[in-house]
């Protein structure tokens, strides 16, 4: 088994066809078909169902494709490990919860420092990115702070304020607790957060909504759809304009710290170890003014 046949077998495994794959990794049909019948022959077992519309993986396929997505992760980091040039280069994949709104500064001040890095940058919630990241599909993540798994080592990024937003014309907390809840999917640390505070309260909410996006969310509460639970920074503009209402819940709700997350166990190479350089100094630079 070599690590070619892997990087085959993942491309096709993500592309879904044999064409997909071979056009993604450039080579002709015919090798990456004979590439994964030869894998599958070594391993004994069938690795893909065959169908019309292309190829799914069988459940040992899926087991193979969990080690597979290691070894070739553990294959660039030891690239990377021996190599004697210090400048970050090659690829770094970051995931971020929609609502880090210093994370701009972060990028821009990194990716200009160091223009050898190519810089990918994937959205999601709490819980499927701290799973990506133990998968090593990302090489760190922007998370809402929770009770990590102990593969886990994270980086304090900074602490904010989540309110209840609403439209204007709901005044008090009495009334937003008859209004749909606006939010993310499930894995949100924001709506764990508002989960547990109307638990607390011992309420059951009448409606959730879950959205894609935080701009939509925004959106919907101002035109009264619903409330939402949201970061005050992202939405301190708003309120200036008159369209929506701020609702304060206690600390223990809405104060929430924002951490960067990576594995413990992986080696820390230069372009890893200078994003998170460039996360404390951003870090040192909020604090001092």
């Amino acid at each position: 088994m070599e690590f070619k046949d892997l990087e085959i077998f993942q491309m096709v495994a993500e592309k879904g066809t044999i064409t997909g794959a071979a056009k993604e990794l450039n080579y002709v049909q015919s090798n990456v078909t004979s590439r994964i019948h030869k894998l599958e022959s070594e391993l004994n077992t069938p690795l893909f169902n065959r169908h019309r519309r292309g190829m799914s993986l069988t459940p040992e396929g899926k087991k193979l494709l969990t080690y597979c997505d290691q070894i070739l992760s553990l294959k660039a980091e030891m690239k990377q490990a021996v190599q004697t040039n210090k400048e970050p280069s090659g690829k770094l994949e970051i995931g971020t919860v929609e609502t880090v709104i210093h994370l701009p500064k972060i990028l821009s001040s990194y990716v200009k420092k160091y223009r050898g890095v190519d810089l990918s940058i994937y959205t999601g919630v709490t819980e499927t990115l701290e799973e990506e990241v133990l998968l090593h599909k990302l090489d760190g993540a922007f998370i809402t702070e929770t009770d990590f798994h102990p593969d886990l080592v994270s980086h304090d990024v900074f602490q904010e304020e989540l309110i209840l937003i609403s439209d204007a014309r709901i005044r008090t907390l009495e009334e937003l607790k008859a209004e749909p809840v606006l939010c993310f999917s499930k894995g949100c640390g924001y709506r764990a957060r508002l989960a547990k505070w109307y638990k607390d309260q011992n309420i059951t909410p009448t409606k959730i909504m879950e959205f894609g996006t935080l701009e939509t969310i925004l959106r919907s509460a101002a035109m009264g759809l619903g409330i939402a639970f949201v970061p005050k920074s992202a939405v301190e503009h708003l309120k200036q304009d008159g369209n929506i209402q701020f609702h304060t819940l206690p600390e223990e709700y809405s104060k929430i710290k924002t951490v960067f997350i990576r594995r413990a166990d992986t080696y820390l190479t230069t372009t890893i170890e200078k994003f998170i350089d460039t996360i404390e100094t951003h870090k040192l630079m909020q604090w001092n003014r």
